[in-house]
């Protein structure tokens, strides 16, 4: 009898979910009402339930979700009178109808219970608490709220809101305090991993946001810049560089050997003119050009407090490997240190060029008055010294 009236109250209520309730129901639905069934039985013989309390727990059980074919607000009040309707017809005496009423209106969330069969049906209805797919459950759950109430939970805030209803719940049968409430504990810790984890992502992905395309864009053309500008201020530095090693090279080979006959005296002046400003603008040409390499030794903790810049060679010659390594390492985990590196590279890049620059403007301001000079001196010097 009491197997077969389990039997049809089972197939009863799988057929009225399967076919009545929403399709939104992704976590109040047959495969939760099994699962709080076999959470039923399980607190039932631990707790050493009478065969009487166990069949009235198990109907309670079945039947305690099947309002949701009706209603959301309110399910359990519709549940009790689809239980009621279904199980009159099974001679179930009205002692037993009270009693699984009871036990169904016990599982609303903000109802204590009062007795032994209440603690068990609601510590039932959370046995997932304890279980190891709780994550997937309360996945369902935020599935069917979201489609129910068009709310839209981050992950984060489900995980923070899982973590406040789990220390919130207690357990209320000695049964599950001993087997399941060690579980619910460890699965606290776990989710507070999950929250630690995706605190730091969205703390990164924040810093992703701020450090954008954009950013990335503006850093790499600011530095091709700088670079170019560099290789222009080389180019040019190497012409000077050329032409006055040519002019000193001519000077060198044919004015000065002639400069010991006495009828080529008058050239001396110009010709020392020349070369000064000639080997004045060779000077200056290899000053703009000359590299400066830092002497200071960097250390891990000058790369923490953002001192240094480890991407220039200059910097990092003096660094072990392994050091550098870790220093790449750092720069990689922290993208407010490397944009900071990258400040400072087109920082002192923009110093280079600005003294590189100011160097080649003298550089070829002596040059340009050298050559007037000394094209007057030559002139000068030929007009005076002309036959009559």
């Amino acid at each position: 009898m009491k197997e077969k009236l389990l039997l049809d109250v089972e197939t009863y209520v799988a057929d009225l979910l399967n076919k009545q309730l929403a399709s939104t129901n992704y976590y109040h639905n047959t495969i939760h009402t099994r699962q709080v069934v076999a959470y039923i039985l399980e607190l039932a013989h631990t707790e050493d339930c009478t065969e009487e309390e166990t069949l009235t727990l198990l109907l309670a059980g079945w039947f305690h979700d099947t309002g949701f074919i009706n209603t959301d607000n309110g399910h359990e009040e519709e549940s009790v009178k689809i239980a009621r309707a279904y199980l009159s017809q099974e001679n179930i005496s009205e002692d037993t109808l009270n009693q699984i009423e009871q036990l169904i209106l016990a599982t609303k969330s903000e109802v204590a219970p009062n007795n032994k069969l209440e603690s068990i049906i609601k510590d039932a209805d959370c046995g997932h608490i304890a279980s190891d797919k709780f994550l997937d459950i309360s996945e369902n759950l935020l599935q069917e709220m979201n489609a129910k109430n068009a709310s839209n939970f981050s992950e984060l805030e489900w995980a923070k809101q899982n973590l406040v209803f789990l220390k919130n719940h207690s357990f209320y049968t000695d049964s599950a305090k001993r087997n399941w409430q060690p579980k619910k504990e460890v699965l606290q810790l776990e989710i507070q991993k999950k929250i630690d984890k995706l605190i730091t992502k969205a703390n990164k992905k924040s810093k992703k946001t701020k450090f954008g395309r954009g950013v990335e864009t503006m850093y790499r053309v600011q530095l091709k810049n700088h670079i170019e500008l560099s290789a222009i201020a080389d180019t040019k530095a190497n012409i000077l560089l050329s032409v006055n090693a040519i002019i000193i090279s001519i000077a060198l080979s044919n004015l000065i050997p002639k400069l010991d006959n006495p009828s080529n005296l008058f050239l001396v002046y110009p010709t020392l003119i020349l070369m000064l400003f000639s080997v004045a603008s060779v000077v200056l040409s290899v000053l703009s050009t000359r590299p400066k390499i830092s002497n200071v030794a960097i250390t891990k903790e000058m790369i923490k407090e953002k001192k240094t810049n480890i991407l220039f060679f200059g910097n990092f010659s003096k660094m072990s490997l392994k050091d550098f390594e870790w220093g790449i390492d750092y720069l990689m985990d922290n993208e407010d240190t490397l944009y900071n590196s990258l400040t400072k590279d087109l920082y002192y890049l923009g110093l280079v060029l600005n003294r590189k620059y100011k160097l080649l403007r003298i550089t070829y301001t002596v040059f340009m008055f050298g050559i007037i000079i000394s094209a007057a001196a030559f002139i000068y010097s030929y007009y005076i010294n002309m036959p009559a």
